[in-house]
């Protein structure tokens, strides 16, 4: 999951959050304001499950 912290001028915050890295990349470079990108990795998230040979 990737997601947009948007601290905009009028000293609101707005988040925006996104499944696939490509959509949030597009949507950050139309933003104005001080953004933040971010992914979350959850630690239970089956598909980056380490497998040991």
């Amino acid at each position: 999951m990737w997601v947009i912290t948007v601290f905009s001028n009028e000293e609101s915050i707005r988040m925006y959050e996104f499944n696939t890295e490509k959509e949030a990349r597009e949507f950050f470079e139309n933003i104005q304001d001080y953004k933040i990108l971010t992914e979350i990795v959850y630690y239970n998230d089956l598909c980056l499950t380490l497998v040991a040979i």
